[in-house]
């Protein structure tokens, strides 16, 4: 083999098969949004981050809520009639909270009904958005998380409660700034989540879920269980029947030797256990 085809097959391998595979993945999601919104009848749109295999080399990089997921969320929203209802599916680790915010205030104003879908978990800016929703769909174990601001490295909540403990004196004045900058990130949060629940749950109901989402009581990565988010009053359904048209099979991580993950895929129903559960 001389050089030339060694070079064509060097570009097949790892620049034309990487994008050939990308261009099939992309495919089958647009064909599995169809399916699905023929079946349920509504606006079917996915804010999902993964790292996913692209590109030159394979390389991936982990992604976030940002600007332009926010145009092309708002974009989708104007295109969607308002007696369409809509579907948003949401699997992140949140992210810029001016994209999510847009976001949810554009779900908000949607006539019809609004279904934020979880089937994994919707951290931070993605729990912000699910508040917007008429109904959070979510699987038995996917998870909600507060929305307590952060400023840079660490909790608004937290920089305050390490001043209010020592005197002003003691303080400098970057330290003022950031206890300043937290207590209004803290309210400027805590009146966003009130408005956009506080309609359907009412003033008293509002107050008090804005309080515990926002007010530093948990990590900012504590996992609100659907139970959880059940008994503090948000409109959570349980996905006990499938994880919403298989959606996130069609998000792979990125490509690896070895899975970390590995299983037969065939249904075991009712197949006894070592120690005899079913």
């Amino acid at each position: 083999m001389d050089g030339s085809s060694l070079w064509i097959l060097f570009l097949f391998i790892f620049i034309i098969v990487p994008q050939m595979k990308q261009q099939m993945i992309k495919w089958r999601r647009i064909n599995a949004l169809r399916n699905c919104e023929k079946r349920r009848g509504t606006r079917i749109i996915t804010l999902i981050h993964r790292q996913e295999s692209m590109g030159f080399w394979g390389m991936f990089s982990r992604n976030f809520i940002n600007i332009e997921d926010s145009e092309e969320v708002l974009r989708a929203i104007r295109l969607t009639s308002d007696d369409t209802p809509i579907d948003l599916i949401v699997h992140t680790p949140g992210g810029l909270l001016l994209a999510a915010e847009q976001i949810a205030r554009a779900l908000k104003r949607h006539p019809a009904k609004v279904t934020v879908v979880v089937p994994h978990y919707a951290m931070s800016g993605g729990t912000l958005i699910a508040l917007a929703a008429d109904e959070i769909l979510m699987d038995p174990h996917a998870v909600l998380g507060p929305v307590d601001p952060q400023i840079g490295k660490y909790p608004a909540a937290s920089i305050l409660k390490a001043v209010e403990q020592k005197s002003p004196d003691e303080l400098d004045d970057e330290t003022l700034i950031l206890a300043d900058i937290s207590r209004k990130a803290i309210r400027q949060t805590r009146d966003l989540v009130f408005e956009l629940i506080s309609d359907r749950l009412g003033d008293e109901k509002g107050t008090e879920i804005a309080s515990v989402l926002t007010d530093g009581r948990w990590t900012h990565d504590y996992p609100i269980t659907p139970y959880e988010a059940t008994s503090l009053g948000l409109p959570v359904v349980f996905n006990e029947q499938d994880s919403f048209c298989n959606m996130m099979s069609l998000y792979p991580q990125s490509g690896a030797e070895r899975p970390s993950v590995q299983y037969i895929r065939d249904p075991y129903p009712g197949r006894p256990s070592a120690s005899g559960k079913n």
